[in-house]
């Protein structure tokens, strides 16, 4: 596949889940598949696509299940803010040996590791071919990680947010749990949420609503899929 052909989106949004820089281990960092991720994110910039990137912190720790363990809800989320932080890091030092061009801005002030995120300034890196990987979440707790994908999505003005998981798209239910559960090639805002659909939480969906921004979830294991799906290619799910 050609990393010059031509995007179909402008302006990207990728949203990873902190687990799949675990790959099979189910926990921390593995550096094979990071270095598999930031191969398909130097594809998607060599095609000239403003890109900014989220990523999750399960792989290190996750606050609402840490909450449910008993440890106080506030607390445990910060602790997951830490957590993409410490991924957007990992996967910043890989790019840039890659000779990717990154800024990392983080929605919690550490100024000696990243920059503070400020929308003008975020932009502008983007203006001038730079990706952003934008960690801390939303900088406020009870708020998920997709819900700070969509929120900087909106604010850079993306035409897209691309949601790369470990299965092919959205499903009528779990697929890992149940073997008969459809697979969805395209699916509505509102069927997402009168369904209960797994593509991202409610108030992340609610929010692509409102701003008319369509999700495609994919596989991220497929080499290529999110390269794909940043040509226009049919691939995972459509959810507009």
């Amino acid at each position: 596949m050609s990393e010059q052909a031509q995007p179909a989106f402008g302006r990207v949004l990728l949203k990873l889940s902190g687990e799949a820089l675990a790959g099979d281990r189910g926990f921390g960092i593995e550096p094979s598949v990071v270095d598999r991720i930031t191969d398909e994110i130097r594809a998607i910039h060599h095609m000239g696509v403003a890109l900014g990137v989220v990523i999750g912190g399960g792989n290190i720790v996750r606050g609402a299940l840490a909450s449910q363990k008993g440890m106080d809800r506030v607390q445990a989320d910060y602790m997951g803010m830490l957590a993409t932080i410490i991924n957007a890091l990992a996967v910043q030092d890989l790019l840039e040996r890659k000779g990717v061009e990154v800024r990392v801005m983080t929605a919690i002030r550490m100024e000696e590791i990243a920059e503070p995120y400020i929308r003008r300034r975020a932009m502008r890196h983007m203006e001038k071919g730079r990706v952003v990987l934008f960690a801390g979440g939303t900088g406020n707790p009870y708020f998920s990680t997709d819900t700070a994908a969509v929120l900087r999505a909106i604010e850079m003005e993306s035409d897209v947010v691309i949601k790369a998981t470990k299965v092919r798209g959205v499903f009528t239910s779990d697929p890992t749990k149940n073997p008969d559960a459809e697979f969805l090639p395209t699916v509505s805002f509102h069927e997402v949420m009168t369904r209960e659909l797994a593509v991202m939480d409610a108030a992340a969906v609610s929010l692509c609503k409102e701003n008319d921004l369509p999700i495609i979830v994919l596989n991220l294991e497929d080499r290529g899929t999110v390269s794909a799906a940043v040509r226009g290619d049919r691939v995972g799910t459509l959810v507009s």
